[in-house]
């Protein structure tokens, strides 16, 4: 086990822009004070209760969240995950002390559902958690160890995926999976943007609520008991993703390397693209530490430089290798609280309703703990580790034949793809941007994509079946009626 390590204060300054001025201790808690008894009576911990205290402080103050780019620099060669072959028997040596936790809080409200997205089918008839669960089971046949997966659930997901994971019994087997299958995310008030009150909304309560982001992980381990329960069982390395990522799963090579090495934090990251551009990137502050910097922390007036893919190169997959001695060692030090930087965003109190009454929601993001952990580091992956589903555009594409599932359940690009990269499909959102709308439209078959280079369509279109698509494809209808597309209807369109 690694030595204690000092806690390291986080070193990121954020531009507050305090058009308020500075709250006193006793103004500040009785500004505070219908929060925390909103909170308690929905019997949250208390050191949920300090860390959102911790964020409100810094929006009564006018924190905005930004980091300008003066305070994240340039980050330049990063250790390659394809050059780490010689850690891969310390990564079987620290397999049995493993355990895979899955981020699966989603509901995919982008794409108009209301169930868990890891119950979507994807590919052959499984489920996102279907192949997930299977990965793992794979793995311990495969490595005879124990390896835990443990699911970091909401209110809106735990009881379905519970339902979901009882059909696999072996999943359960009190001697791979000594620890519980879940855990539940926190959940904090949404705040009034117009005089910064708790949230009170009658028509439907839940409204008055928000998850706090996927930083929320580092606590909810703590105050749901598995993180103590998992060094109980002698647990010390956690690989942690997102559950609509299923390029996400455990590499020994580099599993190996953080246990070689003895990291705290290890982030995966992956070189940008231009579609990327809108996304966080891998930072480095001026006193030489990792950071994160999200698009809602960039200051309006940079965001050019911000989506400057040659500038900030690299991006975060959000699969993140964590010490989970060290984290424990820091929540204690710090009560709970880790400071992550505040992640400030604004919305309507309803999202369903656009019109409605706007709140702040404060959250923050398990990546950025990247700048807490001392000696933490960044390693760069393939783009086959980073095969996320955020909208029906990915959701196709993994459908198509364009991806295969493997032996082992891992996902990956067909190797009989002739350009060896993903097809870029763009649907029109006003016919495809909701689960249900793809699931009609498509309802007789997927059209191949193998050969397929580029999918872009326009229009109400209807697929026959699974038609084959080659090079770059633009269909495009404009007639009232929808279209029902067929190889012949296709021939005429060329």
């Amino acid at each position: 086990m690694q030595a204690p390590v000092r806690v390291k204060e986080n070193s990121i300054k954020q531009t507050s822009r305090r058009v308020r001025p500075f709250l006193s201790t006793a103004h500040l808690n009785q500004r505070f004070a219908p929060f925390a008894a909103k909170m308690r009576r929905a019997k949250m911990p208390e050191a949920v209760i300090r860390t959102f205290r911790y964020y409100y402080a810094q929006l009564v103050e006018g924190a905005t969240g930004y980091v300008p780019a003066s305070q994240a620099l340039p980050v330049y060669n990063l250790p390659d995950a394809a050059q780490l072959d010689g850690y891969a028997s310390a990564g079987q040596a620290a397999l049995q002390r493993a355990v895979m936790i899955k981020l699966n809080g989603g509901l995919g409200t982008t794409m108009g559902m209301q169930g868990p997205k890891s119950l979507v089918e994807v590919k052959q008839g499984l489920t996102f958690l279907d192949i997930i669960v299977r990965q793992v089971l794979h793995m311990r046949q495969t490595y005879a160890v124990r390896l835990p997966l443990v699911l970091m659930n909401s209110f809106n997901t735990q009881e379905q995926s519970r339902a979901a994971l009882a059909a696999y019994p072996k999943l359960d087997a009190p001697s791979q999976q000594d620890v519980p299958l879940d855990f539940l995310q926190h959940k904090t008030p949404k705040i009034w943007q117009a005089d910064l009150t708790p949230v009170e909304w009658p028509d439907d309560p839940e409204k008055e609520w928000c998850p706090p982001g996927h930083g929320d992980l580092y606590l909810a381990l703590q105050t749901s008991g598995l993180l103590d329960q998992l060094l109980a069982q002698g647990y010390e390395y956690a690989f942690i993703s997102n559950a609509d990522n299923l390029g996400a799963t455990i590499d020994i090579n580099i599993l190996g390397y953080l246990a070689a090495e003895q990291l705290p934090f290890l982030m995966e990251v992956a070189k940008r693209t231009p579609t990327d551009s809108k996304g966080g990137h891998l930072g480095l502050s001026p006193d030489q530490t990792l950071l994160l910097r999200e698009v809602a922390q960039c200051p309006a007036d940079e965001l050019e430089a911000f989506q400057d893919i040659e500038r900030y190169a690299y991006f975060n997959t959000n699969n993140l290798w964590l010490h989970l001695p060290t984290l424990q060692q820091m929540l204690a030090a710090n009560r709970g609280v880790l400071k992550l930087p505040l992640i400030r965003n604004e919305k309507p109190v309803d999202p369903t309703q656009p019109e409605t009454p706007r709140v702040y929601q404060l959250e923050t993001a398990m990546g950025h703990a990247i700048g807490l952990f001392p000696d933490a580091q960044a390693v760069q992956v393939d783009r086959r580790r980073f095969l996320p589903v955020k909208n029906t555009n990915d959701l196709l594409a993994l459908w198509s034949d364009a991806y295969v599932l493997q032996d082992d359940y891992t996902i990956a690009l067909n190797p009989a793809r002739p350009s060896g990269q993903a097809p870029n499909v763009d649907l029109d959102k006003s016919y495809y941007g909701l689960f249900q709308q793809l699931k009609e439209r498509f309802a007789h078959g997927v059209p191949s994509l193998l050969n397929c280079t580029q999918l872009q369509v326009q229009g109400d279109i209807y697929f026959a079946g699974e038609i084959p698509l080659e090079g770059a494809v633009c269909l495009c209808h404009t007639g009232e009626e929808p279209l029902v597309l067929d190889e012949e209807a296709l021939s005429k369109m060329k």
